[in-house]
Parts: structure tokens; sequence; C-alpha cells
């Protein structure tokens, strides 16, 4: 049915508001469903009898006057109308030819958006797998979109294992790792499932296609002590800036210093780098020698933690010493301003970061690992030095204890063995 076949309802004018404060709102039904829809602030005050009445003067720019509410509540509910039939039109087309895979991820990347609140690196990653195959032309004309290229068109309830599986050995005979496939074969796996929930999809096909193979991630490779202070200070020194401008202007210095900061505190308080990126002053806690870690960057927007639990992590000396060091600058110290932060106070460019550490890193001659690695390094080194792994989950944010058992490999294997040992003794059995 059409717009034009279609009985556009009569909308009915609402004034909601408290205190000094109102706005209008449209109500109206239609297909037997009443609708609501705000309008905007209304130019009414009270009227010192329970109601509201018109203010004197010309309304401010953005709120309206009856007259005004009721033209933006007719355009309100003909846009509705018209959203309405539009979705209603492409469900029976869907009906009618059956709905494809790439009108049900589609859906699914929204539902992750606006339902799930998925993080946006969890966004960003499933938004480039499932990307059309034109988003990702290159230079040789070549596409990368094989998920979209190889189901995208398909009826999703014509799709098989044997489709499936031709898929993942198209994403394999690329030459990315068995856990790259693995991610792809995921995601289809998710959108399936959606559409067994939301679309009428009635099996889901990723479930009897193979899983690659994955290595077993070997011990944690961290620095030490001495390999920590050497970066940090290459950081400071500006060592990862070109030979020709070793002559840095006060801003250079200033963020140098910083980024310098950034690595010790890193790897002596074990933070994430989007954790990092969004430490507020008001998160230290100095007198109970603690920081509070609620907020972290993703993708670049500020948002919860990546397991969205607010966690206390005890602040050690060293790290202490680190943030004191940034708290002498000469601004964006207050409670709500950001530790580590770009010259105009706005919050730092991880990315950029993360490649000043490696050239840095590289200068002093350190070994080749990532910025991760610090946190790795913060972990490893609290299970060598005895910290229980309770202790060091609940520091490190770990959802789960055997992740923090990966941190186990760095205890001295002698310092176990005495400990072995002196529970086999006699003097141990006699107590």
């Amino acid at each position: 049915m059409s717009t034009s076949e279609t009985r556009i309802p009569a909308p009915q004018l609402v004034v909601r508001g408290t205190g000094e404060k109102a706005f209008y709102e449209a109500k109206f039904y239609f297909q037997g469903h009443q609708v609501k829809r705000r309008i905007g602030p209304a130019w009414l005050q009270p009227d010192g009898a329970g109601d509201w009445a018109p203010r004197r003067g010309r309304p401010t720019d953005g709120f309206f006057q009856e007259r005004t509410a009721t033209v933006e509540a007719q355009r309100i509910v003909e846009q509705y109308v018209v959203e309405f039939l539009e979705r209603d039109r492409i469900a029976a087309e869907r009906a009618a030819r059956g709905v494809t895979f790439g009108e049900v991820a589609n859906d699914y990347l929204e539902w992750m958006e606006k339902v799930r609140g998925a993080r946006p690196s969890t966004l960003r990653s499933h938004h480039s797998l499932l990307a059309e195959p034109r988003a990702y032309r290159r230079g040789t004309g070549e596409t990368k979109a094989h998920v979209m290229k190889a189901l995208g068109d398909m009826t999703a309830a014509s799709v098989t294992k044997d489709d499936v599986e031709r898929l993942l050995a198209e994403v394999a005979a690329s030459g990315v790792s068995g856990a790259t496939v693995n991610r792809a074969r995921s995601v289809v796996s998710a959108v399936f499932s959606y559409g067994i929930r939301h679309a009428g999809l009635q099996s889901n096909p990723v479930a009897r296609a193979d899983r690659r193979r994955e290595p077993k991630p070997g011990a944690l490779i961290f620095y030490t002590l001495e390999e920590i202070e050497a970066v940090a200070r290459a950081m400071d020194d500006g060592l990862h800036r070109d030979e020709d401008r070793r002559e840095r202007v006060e801003d250079e210095v200033l963020m140098d210093r910083q980024d310098g900061e950034a690595v010790r505190v890193a790897a002596y308080a074990g933070l994430r780098m989007g954790e990092l990126a969004a430490l507020r002053w008001k998160d230290l806690d100095w007198a109970g020698s603690a920081l509070t870690i609620s907020r972290a960057m993703s993708a670049g927007v500020e948002g919860p933690t990546k397991s969205g639990h607010v966690r206390r992590v005890p602040m050690s000396d060293q790290a202490a010493a680190a943030i004191d060091r940034i708290s002498q600058r000469h601004d964006f110290t207050g409670p709500g301003e950001l530790v580590f932060c770009n010259p105009f106070g706005r919050h730092i460019d991880t990315s950029a970061l993360r490649r000043r550490y490696k050239r840095a890193r590289d200068r002093a001659g350190a070994r080749p690992l990532r910025w991760h690695d610090l946190r790795h390094t913060f972990g490893s080194t609290l299970a060598a030095g005895g910290i229980d792994l309770v202790t060091i989950k609940a520091a490190m944010g770990h959802a789960d204890l055997k992740t923090t058992e990966r941190y186990l490999h760095a205890r001295s294997e002698a310092e176990t063995a005495a400990r072995f040992t002196n529970v086999f003794s006699p003097r141990s059995r006699s107590g």
C-alpha cells in the first residue's frame, strides 16, 4: 500500500514537563498502535495553577510555539508513516524471495551496535569482515571482502555447510593464520545465530563447518625492569624522532616525557592502552595508593572497560612516581581532565603512541616486544615475585582465572622446587 492510499493520522499535541521546563510531544494511532514522538522544548512557562502558559516575546532558537509544534507534529507523523510503509514493503519483498545473507548481516551489525552495545573495536572488526566487496577495492582491483563476496547475495536459508567450507578455504588461501580464519567463521556463525532468533532462519550451517587448528600460545615474553626503564628513557629523550628533529620545542619535550611515563605506568600498573588513554586525575586515590579503572578508549571512542567492570589497581611506588611527575605540568590537571593527553588536553592518538614506542624501543636496543607486552610484563613480574593469582587477576581485570594462569611461567622453577622440598621434608611432616 502506497503513502497516497494510506490515511495519515491526525496527531494530538501534548505538553509534558517538570519544574520550569516543558516540551511538546506528538501522540497518534497508526495500524492499531499508539505512537509517541518528542517534538522539542516548548515556549511555555508555569501559570501558577499547575498548567502551562505561553511565554512572552519571540521564542529562542530551538523552542516551539503551539503553531510551530503542530506543523512539526504533522511532519513527524508523515515521516513515520513513510518509514513504516517502507519497512513493510521491504519485509514483504524479503518474505517473497527470501532474506539474503547480506541483509541478515546488516541487521546483525545494527543490532550489535544499538541493542548489544558492542565495543567500537568489536564493531569495527565485524564491519570489516562483513564489508561489501566494493568497500575493499585496492589499487590492483583485488577485493578481500571474502564473506560478502561468497555469501552476500545468497538467500540465507539456502546457505549450506559446503558453502561455508568453500568460504573458509578462500580466506585461508589468502595466507592468513588459522586464528584469522576461525574469527571469520565465528562472525558468520554469529550472523546465522542472529538470523535464527530474529529473521526466521531454521539452522546455522556454520555449526558443522570445521574449525582451523590454532597453535597453543607459548610462554609470554616480558621485559626486565632494566629494559622497561631503558625504553622509557628512550621515549623521554625523544629517540623516536628523526635525527634532524632532535632539537625539540617545549611541547615536544613535554609530550616525550609523558610518553616515557606512559611506558612506566603500563608496565608498573598493567593498564591496557585504552585504559591508559581514558585515565583521569579523579581516578587516582593517592591516600589509598590505588587507581580506579572504569573507562577505556576503543576505536577512538571512550566507553566501558573491556570486561565492562570497574576495578581498583594497587598503585606501586614506581607507578605513583611516574604519575606524580606528569602532575607537575602547568595545565590539564583538573579532576575531570586526562592524565595522558595531547597538547590540547584531548585524548592521545593511541596508534601514534604505539609507533613512537616501536621507534624508541628499537633505537634503545631493546627486544622487539609489543606495547601490550608491557601489560604482560606487569603480570609476569608480579607472578615471579610470588603474588598470588587471585590478586593478579583482580589487578589486571581478567574475567577468567585461566587467563591469569599464563603468568605462572614467570615463577622460578628453582624457587618452586625449594617449596616442594620443604613440603616433603621430615620437619614439615612432623608439624
